[in-house]
């Protein structure tokens, strides 16, 4: 299949999610056309099957707002007329499911018997916040019902799309995954941990954008209270908003030598598979992605009881659940499991267990190439 692939580049799950898909479908052998205002952050290195394609939005004074999701309509209509695109995939349904459907239908006004399906993944933040605006809830329900497949990550995010925005489309879930080849625990970490900790101190880690939902002051907090009872360090991976409250927060408790703002990493596996205990105290996930990326390298996640997550994590199995705010529950499983080397290591094999089993690239590409071959065929 020749693929049209759209999402934003950025260190969002969103754009992890869609730049890991096309890398996979192109090692399967189909042909990927990335089409977006930037080259996706995850895409860093040449690959087969895999081209390129930027969005230029000009820039003219009359416009305050440059009108990005028109210039991407074009772009899309080009390449997929181009390279003759069997189906387009869309990921986060503003504005790129509206951006897909001009282009759809500015091909179709060029030759009528062609109708290039498009699919739209919806991701979260598209429906949970974004959507819900009044002034984009109409269009966004639109371009949800006039896509020719829709999917979403987990159940939770289906029920919500459905409750909200009274769709009739059928939502088809298709979770996240990880390359559970490239996401594991290496089998030496010593070298790469002595960077970070002593030996006999543990390592815990936090990834995300740092937006206000992460919940970046309840990390600290917790690990603040982990620290005092358990020897160990922080590693911040990850940029936003909310980094430099988080850097005074370690200032004014005195962190500073055990804390590690780390930034944006490419390679993020690379210092999840050096950690022992993840902490996710979302206010709310529509799935977990980084919470599913350090179970693939062993490393059990301390999580909220909100939106998705509890189909990723299971409470006190491959991980622990709280109430969004509960920094003492957090804390005191953090130190309990801390302070049982071998419960840990039971909890972090059940995690990189339950990757594979679930969630594995290997077991959900499949899913999206059927989910793909279905459309195309109820669009022929």
């Amino acid at each position: 299949m020749k693929i049209g692939i759209t999402c934003y580049p950025t260190y969002g799950g969103s754009g992890v999610v869609a730049t890991e898909l096309g890398i996979e479908l192109a090692r399967r052998g189909h042909e990927i056309h990335f089409i977006t205002y930037s080259q996706p952050i995850r895409l860093s290195t040449p690959q087969d099957n895999i081209r390129y394609h930027e969005v230029s939005v000009s820039q003219y004074p009359l416009f305050e707002y440059p009108p990005y999701d028109l210039a991407l309509a074009t772009r899309m209509a080009e390449v997929a007329d181009t390279h003759r695109l069997d189906l387009l995939h869309v990921h986060y349904a503003i504005p790129h499911s509206v951006s897909a459907m001009l282009a759809r239908q500015m091909l179709a006004s060029q030759t009528p018997s062609r109708h290039l399906p498009f699919v739209t993944t919806l991701h979260g933040t598209d429906i949970t916040l974004v959507g819900q605006d009044p002034s984009y809830l109409p269009v966004t329900r639109f371009s949800i019902e006039q896509s020719d497949g829709v999917t979403a990550i987990s159940d939770y995010l289906r029920d919500k799309t459905v409750q909200e925005f009274e769709v009739k489309k059928p939502i088809e879930v298709i979770y996240n995954f990880v390359n559970c080849d490239l996401y594991k625990r290496p089998k030496e970490v010593g070298v790469e941990r002595s960077i970070f900790a002593d030996p006999q101190e543990k390592i815990l880690v936090h990834l995300s954008n740092f937006r206000p939902v992460k919940r970046i002051g309840d990390v600290i907090e917790i690990f603040h209270r982990v620290q005092k009872e358990i020897p160990s360090r922080l590693l911040m991976i990850g940029d936003g908003p909310e980094r430099s409250t988080a850097e005074w927060q370690v200032r004014r408790l005195g962190l500073q030598n055990r804390v590690y703002f780390l930034g944006k990493q490419g390679n993020v596996q690379e210092k999840l598979g050096i950690s022992d205990l993840m902490l996710l105290p979302s206010q709310l996930e529509s799935f977990g992605l980084a919470a599913l990326e350090a179970m693939a390298c062993e490393v059990p996640t301390i999580a909220t009881n909100a939106g998705g997550l509890p189909e990723v994590i299971e409470d006190g199995k491959n991980g622990f659940l709280a109430e969004v705010g509960d920094v003492d529950r957090m804390a005191g499983c953090a130190i309990e499991l801390l302070s049982d080397e071998t419960r840990l290591r039971e909890m972090a094999k059940l995690a990189r267990f339950e990757a594979q089993s679930r969630f594995c690239a290997s077991k959900i590409i499949p899913q999206y190439e059927k989910f793909y071959e279905r459309v195309m065929e109820r669009a022929s």
